[in-house]
């Protein structure tokens, strides 16, 4: 393999990486409390805002990407938007990788919290009402420790799922070498050009990374008996 080759592997594997673990930990954050909201209230359009964070499991990523890449455009409202504020572009960006990876990821962190949450006993809740402590009190006290393997799940999906993701970052952020060209894009372009030693080496690490991670959520769920 050419050391320009090798290089430009690396890096992809490096932007694949960042763009999964800065899409993961805003996606937990985003996750937790749309979790909570679906799992323990009951309120007029529930149902459309489930069917809203499943759509991405459902919708073609090119779709999504296709009206993300409008919403974020040079000439539309966010994008000038985001152009008066950091002085960038956001279409074609990493940040516009991000924002794409957080929605197109969103059910996979949601949907496994949702599922945690729903599994606490009833009992235990109502001793956090007994107790009369506050809402954030129960969430900090008896549904975050009791929904760990919950979290470690949406972690390790979101993760997986950003890592794998095509349609959409290449929709969005294009194949910039070094900025947005991420794993799959390499493999895809290495595919193309016939670059079959490189692209083996390049799918068996992401196959590498997919299998440890499902490794990590069947166990999880095996210790928990959670379904996912």
């Amino acid at each position: 393999m050419a050391g320009s080759d090798t290089t430009s592997m690396i890096d992809a594997l490096l932007i694949s990486l960042q763009l999964s673990t800065i899409a993961t930990l805003i996606l937990l954050l985003l996750a937790l409390p749309l979790a909570y909201i679906l799992a323990f209230t009951s309120f007029v359009g529930r149902t459309a805002l489930e069917v809203v964070v499943a759509l991405p499991l459902v919708l073609p990523p090119t779709v999504l990407g296709y009206y993300l890449l409008l919403l974020i455009a040079p000439d539309s409202l966010v994008g000038r938007l985001w152009q008066t504020l950091f002085d960038s572009s956001l279409a074609f960006s990493f940040s516009g990788m991000v924002l794409a990876s957080v929605l197109y990821s969103l059910p996979f962190a949601v949907q496994p919290l949702q599922q945690a949450f729903r599994a606490i006993p009833k009992h235990w809740l109502e001793l956090g009402k007994v107790q009369a402590m506050t809402r954030q009190q129960v969430l900090r006290h008896i549904v975050l420790p009791a929904s760990k393997g919950g979290m470690l799940v949406a972690v390790a999906l979101s993760f997986a799922h950003t890592m794998g993701e095509f349609g959409v970052v290449l929709m969005v952020g294009g194949s910039i070498p070094g900025e947005t060209k991420v794993a799959s894009i390499a493999l895809f372009e290495m595919v193309e050009m016939q670059q079959q030693s490189e692209a083996s080496m390049l799918a068996l690490i992401l196959m590498a990374i997919a299998f440890t991670l499902l490794s990590l959520v069947y166990s999880i769920n095996r210790k928990t008996g959670m379904m996912t």
